[in-house]
C-alpha cells in the first residue's frame, strides 16, 4: 500500500477513553458541573474541528450521563459502542487554583461494551484507557485488531492519584506506547513515568519501545517533537490562562487534525497547530475546545 493509498483508505477517527463530569470548584469557591473526561474532550475537539469522529466510552443513563451524551452529540460525535454499562456516571472533583491549574479527585469506573472498530484513519487512546482495568484489557484487544492502515496516537496523560505509579502501570503505559505512531505526553507525565531521567531520555525510552515519535507539551515553554533523528521545539502562545482543563486533550486533537491529510506534514507546523488549539482552550473556562472557525479567527 502506498502512502497516498494508506491516507485515503479510511475516513474517520476512533477515540477511546474515559468520559466523566468535571465538578469544578473555582478559586472563588463557585462549583459547577462540566461534561468532560480525557477521551470525551479529544472527541469533542475533533468534532468541533469538523473531523468525523466516533467515540468508545462508558457512562450511566443518569442525569450526568445524559449531559455527557448531549455534549458529545452537540459537537457531532457518534458513539462506537453502547455507553450504558455503568451504574453511575464517573466524576472528577476539579479544584482550580489562582494560576489556573487544576487538581483532581476521581470517582471513576472504566470499562467498555462491545466496540465497533471499523477501519478508522486514526485511533486516539489516552489517559486511563490502557491502564485501568477492566477497560484496559478491551483497549489492548482493540489495538491488536486494528488494520495496518490505521495510525495510532497515544496520550499518556497520567493520573497517579487514581492509578498509582507502580511497575504494573508503567508496564501498561509502555505496552500502549509500542503501538503508537505518535505518543503525546506532558513534561510532567514523563517525569512521573521516569523520575529524574529528563525529558529527552524519557522520550528516547518510549522510542526504543517502538513509538514512531514523541510529542511533548511543556506548558508555557511550548511543545517538542522528538524522534530518533532529533528534536523540534515550538514556543507557546502568549495567553491569559483561565484554567488548564482539557488543554492537553485539545493539543492531542490538534495533532490528529494537523496530520489528517498528510502524515508527513512539517512537524513544526503540526506542533504549532496543536499549541494554538490548546491556547484557545486555556483562555476560557472548562474543557471548551475551539471550532474550526474560532481557531482560524482567534488572536491571543
Amino acid at each position: 500500500m502506498t502512502s497516498l493509498d494508506r491516507d485515503n483508505a479510511v475516513a474517520d477517527v476512533l477515540v477511546v477513553g474515559e468520559a466523566l463530569v468535571d465538578v469544578v470548584t473555582t478559586s472563588d469557591g463557585v462549583t459547577q458541573d462540566h461534561p468532560g473526561g480525557s477521551g470525551a474532550n479529544v472527541a469533542v475537539a475533533l468534532g468541533r474541528l469538523g473531523r468525523p469522529v466516533r467515540y468508545a466510552a462508558s457512562y450511566a443513563d443518569d442525569a450526568r450521563g445524559q449531559a455527557l451524551a448531549a455534549h458529545l452529540a452537540g459537537s457531532g460525535v457518534r458513539m462506537a459502542c453502547d455507553p450504558h454499562v455503568l451504574a453511575r456516571t464517573s466524576t472528577a472533583q476539579a479544584t482550580i487554583t489562582a494560576d489556573g491549574s487544576a487538581t483532581y479527585v476521581f470517582d471513576l469506573e472504566w470499562k467498555l461494551g462491545e466496540v465497533s472498530v471499523g477501519t478508522p484513519r486514526f485511533v486516539h487512546i489516552g489517559s486511563l484507557a490502557p491502564v485501568l482495568s477492566p477497560g484496559a484489557e478491551t483497549v489492548f484487544d482493540l489495538l491488536d485488531g486494528l488494520p495496518d492502515s490505521t495510525r495510532v496516537l497515544y496520550d499518556i496523560n497520567m493520573r497517579p492519584t487514581l492509578t498509582g505509579t507502580g511497575q504494573e502501570i508503567v508496564a501498561r503505559i509502555e505496552r500502549a506506547a509500542a503501538y503508537a505512531d505518535v505518543v503525546k505526553a506532558s513534561d510532567e507525565d514523563l517525569e512521573t513515568l521516569y523520575p529524574g531521567v529528563g525529558l529527552d531520555k524519557a522520550a528516547a525510552r518510549l522510542l526504543e519501545l517502538g513509538a514512531g515519535a514523541v510529542a511533548v507539551t511543556r506548558g508555557g515553554d511550548g511543545a517538542s517533537w522528538i524522534t530518533g533523528e532529533g528534536r523540534i521545539d515550538v514556543e507557546a502562545e502568549k495567553v491569559t490562562v483561565v484554567d488548564t482543563i482539557g488543554a492537553g486533550d485539545t493539543f492531542s486533537a490538534g495533532l490528529v487534525d494537523a496530520l489528517w491529510d498528510d502524515f508527513e506534514r512539517d512537524r513544526r507546523e503540526v506542533l504549532a497547530h496543536g499549541v494554538r488549539a490548546a491556547a484557545v482552550t486555556v483562555s476560557r473556562a472548562g474543557a471548551n475546545p475551539p471550532t474550526r472557525a474560532e481557531l482560524e479567527g482567534w488572536t491571543p
